[in-house]
């Protein structure tokens, strides 16, 4: 294990180390001067060379790209053109929004993905399991803008089941005000016992999360029914047949924990995918993570950060990987790590 989990390691930061050469070489081909928008339009030549030294533009690419990584080893992931502000600082007040949103969507994923995967494979090509495929075809195809959208009318809209956008009611902050110790709002508000901005944060939370767990939901319905499917055509269930054990035993008690192994490998390719997926999400419902952050930067030619929400969603991807090869060992003792 400490063999494989160092080789790992030593994977995932060459793929980190692309992803930073690959950001650097993007901040460098987009169109416009960096030293301007910092600046200013308005700003006089002096202020413009002021600004290109601070940030290196004239020095040789051989020289920036040394001093980018260097800066990003110790932590300095640069200054955000738009807010004036550590790009690293911006994040960590972002990603923890986006973390809530993503983080409960995928707990409806798998909620509600596995047992209908199950019910899927249970009646097989019956019914039930008709509605299922033809269901997660549609969360999986579906525009997720246009999703949001339609959502956003029908429920908060004109029924006024749900609020509009927004993380909480931010009038709340006067009346109850949070105090932080992870960033993320439902998790502090529920460590602190301050139950309007708990409330209030789950109410916002519903609509957005429930679009961004479409998708995963159909893909993990899916994955789930084929895969047992496949292991119920194995020897061990034709063991348990024999045995006198029904189908739904086979699939729930025999077949669902070594079918959960390719599960598990999606989940990490979803979590990340979810991440740039919920970017529109946040957009449509005001949702103040990395989507409206990165839209912001995009926006505004905001190199700097858009370099660091694309380097920092290539880090989560990498981990959520590594973890994901851990667990699916845990899960079945099969597995043999390579």
């Amino acid at each position: 294990m400490p063999r494989y989990v160092a080789r790992r390691l030593g994977q995932a930061l060459l793929v980190v180390a692309g992803v930073v050469v690959l950001t650097f070489a993007i901040m460098r081909m987009v169109p416009g001067d960096p030293a301007v928008a910092f600046a200013g339009p308005k700003a006089t030549p002096a202020q413009l060379a002021e600004a290109r030294e601070r940030f290196g533009l004239d020095d040789p690419l051989w020289v920036q790209l040394w001093n980018y990584v260097r800066d990003l080893a110790t932590g300095d992931w640069g200054t955000s053109l738009r807010t004036r502000q550590a790009v690293l600082d911006d994040l960590y007040v972002a990603f923890p929004a986006s973390l809530e949103l993503v983080g409960t969507a995928l707990v409806i994923a798998v909620v509600a993905g596995i047992p209908v995967g199950v019910l899927a494979a249970r009646h097989k090509r019956r019914l039930p399991d008709l509605g299922v495929r033809a269901t997660s075809v549609l969360a999986v195809s579906v525009p997720v803008f246009w999703l949001a959208l339609a959502v956003q009318t029908v429920f908060a809209g004109r029924l006024d089941w749900f609020p509009v956008a927004g993380e909480y009611d931010l009038t709340l902050d006067t009346t109850s005000p949070l105090t932080l110790w992870t960033n993320i709002t439902i998790v502090d508000a529920l460590i602190t016992g301050n139950w309007p901005i708990f409330t209030s944060t789950l109410e916002h939370l519903v609509l957005p999360a429930l679009v961004v767990a479409a998708y995963p939901t159909g893909v993990v319905a899916q994955l789930t029914r084929a895969a047992l499917i496949e292991e119920s055509g194995q020897d061990h269930a034709r063991l348990e047949r024999s045995l006198g054990f029904g189908e739904t035993a086979i699939l729930t008690r025999f077949a669902l924990r070594p079918a959960l192994n390719p599960v598990l490998s999606l989940i990490a390719l979803v979590f990340a995918y979810a991440i740039v997926n919920g970017f529109l999400v946040e957009a449509v419902f005001n949702w103040p993570g990395l989507g409206r952050y990165a839209v912001q930067a995009i926006s505004y030619r905001d190199t700097p950060a858009i370099a660091g929400v694309t380097l920092l969603v290539a880090m989560v991807y990498v981990l959520a990987n590594l973890l994901v090869d851990l667990l699916q060992r845990v899960v079945d003792p099969r597995v043999r790590l390579r």
